[in-house]
């Protein structure tokens, strides 16, 4: 009768069985569950904190850049930087090596097979061979070898591959971010270009009034109807809106240079021509979308994927303190070979040839300086590093939106204000060179007249730039721009 202590074969698999899934427990307690920290900011945005925010159809990280951007030039610009741009391409290419590694790591979970074949033939002097003569030995051998494949007990090489997953994924969610921020930096050079194009019109139409007034106060002067200091503060008046012009013919140079590079190829010809036809005509105030649905802060955290990206590393940071735990248990790693061998090459797959080999090997660490519980430690505070590093991609999506909403209601305001003002100038420009023509004033007051409504068309351009580029912003802070069109159903 067999001893006892050998299982039968329905009690060896039962064992198995229970022997994995303990193992199975053990490997998946090594790493921490990650949990998403609590956001440090306010439940709602200062400009929400009297009234709830109202809930949108869709999010203004759904809104397409199409419906967004109005402009049909902006909307050719935007499509080309996506195909062309190079920062862009090469974050996507960032992507695609995060993927080769996380498969790299992901077949080490998986034993290495490859096929074996192999011959040796061996000569043994007469002198040292046993029998006193010279012996010439072959072995040949071909099949199929597992190649020091680790059985995961305490899932150290799941959580190296749950780690590559997951900077995968963050760079992934970085590429996305990437195609946010160039949406909204073309979109601002776009409006940065045609802004200082209305400045140079603006400028070259206020030197060309200031050398008409100039020219006629030195007829006057001839003629002893003016003096020399009104001949002077023409000339003043003249040269500062030259030395405007061509402040504003730089910056449109470099504007158009800047928006070149943003897009990733020269512009073709056709939008070059558009752009210079509408060289000097003030962009429209609804261009841009400016009802932009803000939500909570909350939803951030889905919407933003920057902060998705930081919660992808510390989802790695944690699967990283599952391997460091895991280091201080015993690793089993498994080698065999299976195959055919045989001293004749012809007979090498004949019957009774057939040959293997099994070798488990056991490692425990014993000593080692204290490596492993160092580099437990240093798992543990790149984890903190990285929670860290979420609450604050966190923060700086709360303080962009929160400064965005601040300045639509405000830019608003001031735009209205500057209009106004422009309007008051134009009717004090007016008046003044009408009382100057009379006689009932001097020259004096049309230059400080015409320099006031100057600066006003100035403040008012401005102005409208900042406001585009408040919105622009906006929707960018608020996670638009990944989407051509708008997606009713979110973010898939």
């Amino acid at each position: 009768m067999k001893s006892s202590s050998l299982l039968r074969p329905g009690r060896r698999l039962a064992y198995g069985v229970a022997l994995s899934a303990v193992f199975a427990v053990a490997g998946c307690a090594m790493a921490p569950t990650t949990v998403r920290p609590v956001a440090p900011v306010a439940a709602a945005y200062p400009s929400q904190a009297d009234q709830a925010a109202a809930p949108a159809a869709v999010a203004a990280a759904d809104l397409g850049w199409r419906d967004v951007f109005r402009d049909p030039v902006l909307q050719q610009l935007i499509a080309t930087s996506l195909d062309a741009n190079r920062d862009l391409r090469v974050a996507a290419l960032n992507v695609e090596a995060a993927r080769a590694q996380y498969r790299i790591r992901r077949a080490d979970s998986l034993p290495r097979i490859d096929g074996v074949a192999a011959g040796v033939s061996q000569r043994t002097p007469a002198d040292l061979s046993p029998t006193g003569q010279s012996e010439v030995t072959r072995a040949y051998e071909a099949g199929g070898a597992v190649t020091a494949w680790e059985l995961d007990l305490w899932g150290r090489v799941r959580s190296l591959n749950d780690q590559a997953l997951a900077t995968w994924l963050a760079l992934d969610e970085t590429r996305t971010a990437a195609q946010l921020s160039l949406v909204s930096e073309v979109a601002t050079a776009y409006f940065t270009l045609r802004t200082d194009q209305a400045l140079l019109e603006l400028a070259r139409d206020t030197a060309e009034a200031q050398r008409r007034s100039h020219e006629l106060t030195q007829l006057l002067a001839e003629v002893g109807e003016a003096g020399e200091l009104d001949v002077r503060r023409t000339e003043i008046a003249l040269r500062s809106a030259e030395a405007d012009q061509a402040v504003y013919e730089r910056q449109a140079a470099q504007d158009l240079n800047a928006l070149t590079l943003l897009i990733g190829q020269p512009l073709d010809a056709d939008l070059a021509r558009t752009l210079q036809a509408w060289a000097g005509e003030p962009l429209p105030d609804d261009v841009v979308e400016a009802n932009l649905p803000a939500g909570l802060p909350s939803d951030l955290l889905d919407r933003r994927p920057d902060i998705r990206a930081a919660e992808q590393m510390l989802r790695g940071a944690d699967a990283n303190i599952g391997a460091a735990r895991a280091a201080f248990f015993p690793t089993i790693t498994l080698t065999g070979s299976a195959g055919s061998a045989s001293s004749d090459l012809d007979n090498l797959f004949s019957a009774g040839t057939r040959s293997w080999s099994f070798a488990p090997r056991l490692s425990l660490p014993i000593f080692n300086g204290g490596a492993l519980s160092a580099n437990l430690d240093l798992a543990k505070v790149r984890q903190r590093i990285e929670v860290a590093r979420y609450e604050r991609a966190v923060q700086a999506g709360f303080r962009e939106v929160a400064d965005g909403l601040a300045a639509r209601d405000a830019l608003e305001r001031q735009i209205l204000s500057e209009q106004q003002r422009v309007d008051a100038s134009r009717r004090a420009y007016d008046l003044a060179q009408r009382r100057h023509q009379e006689g009932e004033d001097s020259s004096l007051s049309v230059l400080d007249a015409q320099r006031t409504l100057y600066g006003s068309e100035q403040a008012l351009l401005r102005a409208r730039l900042a406001r585009l580029s408040n919105l622009t912003t906006l929707y960018k802070a608020l996670g638009g721009g990944w989407t051509e069109q708008t997606q009713t159903g979110g973010r898939t």
